[in-house]
């Protein structure tokens, strides 16, 4: 008899520390399930549709660039706004009008965001440009920029050069999305809102 009377507390001990356990599981499992399913199983759908790049790796870099006319201007000196961002050669092809359309368009459907937004085109040569299709995409920023630091910093897709892609710029100067080549329109324009909508700055 004295034996048992001396488990009880054992027992009762026990007892609650696996009830206390069973609380601290029960409480934590939402953390639990949410750090399994964001780091390990990782979800596969994603409200955006441009590729999400780390800024904090990709600052605009140092490099001389300069207006048409030979002048200094940085992507530096844009900050404060959004950035929309082509790069490729002065020669202008088609998948560069296209591109060049498509900017000047997504810009303007934001509305009364629109003066958030900048087009930068990073011409990485000394080919000069057509008259014509400069004054059809007036107000868009003409800078000439070193190729091979604009190469090493652009992160792309594979087998596709930079010029492939359209890249967004954040107000503090990081490059933070990369669309794909040949996007689909709706879509582009889609991410640009949200941001738009969801930042306080710029």
């Amino acid at each position: 008899m004295a034996q048992e009377q001396l488990a009880d507390p054992d027992t009762a001990r026990r007892r609650g520390r696996l009830k206390l356990l069973l609380v601290l599981l029960i409480c934590a499992a939402p953390l639990i399930v949410s750090y399994i399913t964001f780091y390990i199983v990782k979800p596969t759908d994603r409200t955006n549709y441009g590729t999400i790049l780390d800024a904090r790796t990709l600052p605009i870099p140092q490099m001389a660039t300069t207006t048409l006319d030979g002048q200094p201007r940085t992507l530096a000196d844009l900050k404060g706004k959004w950035v929309m961002l082509r790069v490729g050669g002065g020669k202008c092809n088609d998948e560069c009008m296209r591109q060049l359309y498509a900017m000047r368009q997504w810009r303007t459907m934001q509305g009364k965001n629109m003066e958030r937004m900048e087009r930068v085109w990073l011409i990485t040569d000394s080919e000069p440009l057509d008259t014509v299709m400069m004054r059809e995409y007036d107000g868009m920023e003409l800078l000439r920029a070193p190729a091979a630091t604009v190469a090493k910093w652009l992160p792309t897709e594979a087998g596709h050069p930079p010029s492939d892609h359209i890249y967004l710029i954040d107000p503090l100067g990081n490059l933070m999305m990369r669309f794909p080549f040949q996007p689909e329109p709706g879509r582009v324009y889609k991410d640009i809102a949200k941001l738009l909508k969801a930042s306080a700055i710029g």
